[in-house]
Parts: structure tokens; sequence; C-alpha cells
């Protein structure tokens, strides 16, 4: 039972670290979104074969094109008046960010509640 109570509480913090990882990409993002040539950062997610616990995976750069801007004053800007902005669409980072946060709360919430159900069995043991 104690082995299920710590392992409970072990994958609900590895949830919580991964998706908080997660979140921190999605706000460089966020905060990159109007930086000439900037591809967005996605990551993915892994189990650990050893112990099952959720890891952050490998960042890897968003591939798509990026938007091409008409600013022909612009520094960056070619014969033809373009440069490349970035391929972050806010939509989707919004979109990515409030799931994050959804999934951080769950787990912070299976870690509160295994953590009373521990707390209740320490009353338990100590009658």
């Amino acid at each position: 039972m104690g082995n299920d109570l710590l392992s409970s509480l072990a994958f609900a913090a590895s949830g919580m670290e991964t998706q908080a990882m997660r979140l921190r990409h999605v706000s460089e993002n966020i905060a990159n979104a109007d930086t000439p040539g900037y591809r967005r950062k996605v990551m993915s997610f892994d189990q650990a074969m050893d112990t099952g616990l959720v890891e952050p995976g490998q960042v890897r750069l968003d591939q798509s094109p990026l938007v091409k801007i008409y600013d022909p004053g612009h520094p960056l800007a070619d014969e033809t008046g373009y440069y490349d902005g970035s391929n972050v669409d806010l939509v989707i980072e919004i979109a990515d960010a409030r799931e994050a946060q959804r999934s951080y709360e769950a787990n912070l919430r299976m870690f509160d509640q295994t953590r009373q159900m521990t707390q209740g069995l320490f009353d338990l043991l100590r009658r």
C-alpha cells in the first residue's frame, strides 16, 4: 500500500514537471511571436521504460514555413521587400498553454489527494 502511494506521488510530480516545462516552451514561443526568423519550439512526451514516469521528450523546432512579411523599409528585407517572420500562431500557443495548465492542475489534484490519503494512513497507524 505504501509503495502505491509513493508511486502515485512520483507519477503526479513527473506530470507536473513535464507540463511546467511545456508551459515554459509555450511562453517562449509567445514571447518570440514577432521575432523575425523564429521557429516555434515543440516538445514531445516520453515514458520512462523502467519507471513508467512521464518525461519531457526532445524539443524540436517546428519546420512549418515562416510567414513572409512585406516591409521594404525593414533592415532584414530582401530586394523584393520581404523578410521571414515567425511560424508562431498565437491561437495554437494559447490553446497549448490552457491544455498544459489543465494537465498540471489535474496532476496537482492527484498529488494532493495522495498526500491526504498518506496523512490519513499515518494517522490510523499512530492510533
